[in-house]
C-alpha cells in the first residue's frame, strides 16, 4: 500500500484553506445580501476571484507533489515546497482584498509561479536522471 505522507498533509491544508476561502465568500454574500453571482460587488468578486485562482492552481501542485513523492523525490524539498505554497496562497487571498495587503496578491501569485515551474522541472529532472530513465519499458519491445 501506498502512503503519501507529505501529500496528505499538504492536500488537507489545502482543503482547510478552500474552506476558508469559501467562508470569506460566504460573509461578503451574506452582509450584502448577493445569493447568486457577484452583483457588481467589487469587494465579491476580489473573494470570488482568490478562492478561483487557488482552485486553478492547486490541482496542479497536488499532482506534481503526489507524482515527486511517488518517485521518491526529496521530502525536504517537497515539505518546504508544499508549506511555501500554501503560505504564498493566504497571501495572494489577503491581497486580493486590496488596501494594506495589496502586495500579497503579487507575492502569492509570484510564489505560485515559482513553486508550479520548480516542481515541474523537478519532476522532469527526477524522469530523466533517475534510475526509472536507464530502463526501457517491456512493452516497447525493447531488449534491455
Amino acid at each position: 500500500m501506498m502512503f503519501l505522507p507529505i501529500t496528505l498533509t499538504i492536500a488537507a491544508a489545502a482543503a482547510l484553506l478552500n474552506l476558508w476561502l469559501s467562508i470569506r465568500v460566504g460573509r461578503v454574500r451574506m452582509s450584502e445580501k448577493i445569493s447568486v453571482g457577484d452583483g457588481g460587488n467589487e469587494n465579491l468578486i476580489r473573494r470570488m476571484r482568490a478562492q478561483a485562482n487557488f482552485l486553478e492552481n492547486t490541482g496542479f501542485a497536488l499532482v506534481l507533489i503526489a507524482a515527486i513523492e511517488l518517485a521518491v523525490g526529496s521530502s525536504t524539498i517537497l515539505w518546504l515546497t508544499g508549506l511555501i505554497y500554501i503560505l504564498g496562497r493566504i497571501a495572494h487571498a489577503f491581497g486580493m482584498d486590496g488596501g494594506k495587503w495589496a502586495t500579497g496578491r503579487s507575492i502569492g501569485t509570484l510564489t505560485t509561479m515559482i513553486i508550479l515551474l520548480g516542481l515541474a522541472a523537478y519532476a522532469l529532472f527526477l524522469v530523466y536522471t533517475g534510475p526509472s530513465a536507464m530502463i526501457a519499458p517491456a512493452s516497447a519491445g525493447h531488449v534491455a
